[in-house]
């Protein structure tokens, strides 16, 4: 895609920036307007509990992945109109469409990893609060192990019979990278089942 912002050219490596800013402007945002109106709508000191706000981040995060398909369809889309399939110069296209998937994904760490440690400083005893904490910092470690793993697993499954893995190659015009972040929506629709299954029977 095309990366320049003028005459400046933004890096690929550095777009990994654009959730940390994002969460530093929805922070207040969350702090001193979205709170308020929720303590007002719920007539509650929270506002939003710890669970309903970790809901939201996967809900967000399913939108992320949903968003993340269509840019990359539009994307592929560019590229297939302009023969540049086996090209590799950039595209007449804005990197700043990333933007948007990373905006949805900031939201979803907003709310659900800090909703998370809320979760577990406030309900867990005492004497566990150190240990209950940390489960979160875990499960987003074996989160990203984990990611590296659904690669290999996907690549493996889409590679049999002589078919192109989706991930596999030396042009990303080649890829099936949508495919996957639909396979992601998908999968983060059934985690967010899930965790509504188990946070619903949860009594605080």
């Amino acid at each position: 895609m095309n990366t320049k912002l003028g005459s400046l050219v933004v890096p690929p490596a550095s777009l990994p920036v654009f959730p940390v800013v994002f969460i530093l402007i929805l922070t207040p945002l969350y702090n001193h307007i979205i709170l308020p109106l929720a303590r007002k709508l719920t007539k509650t000191e929270m506002g939003i509990t710890h669970l309903q706000r970790i809901g939201i981040g996967l809900i967000m995060s399913i939108v992320a992945m949903a968003v993340a398909a269509l840019v990359e369809t539009k994307r592929k889309k560019v590229t297939a109109q302009r023969g540049l399939l086996d090209s590799s110069e950039p595209l007449p296209i804005t990197f700043l469409w990333i933007a948007l998937q990373y905006l949805f994904l900031g939201s979803a760490d907003l709310f659900s990893l800090a909703g998370l440690l809320e979760f577990f400083f406030t309900e867990a005893p005492r004497s566990m609060k150190s240990l209950a904490t940390s489960f979160s910092w875990a499960s987003l470690a074996i989160g990203y192990y984990l990611s590296s793993v659904l690669v290999a697993v996907v690549n493996r499954i889409t590679g049999v019979s002589g078919h192109t893995p989706w991930l596999k190659g030396s042009n990303l015009n080649h890829y099936h990278l949508e495919r996957f972040y639909w396979m992601m929506c998908v999968l983060s629709g059934v985690n967010f089942l899930n965790y509504l299954f188990w946070a619903r029977r949860y009594k605080y």
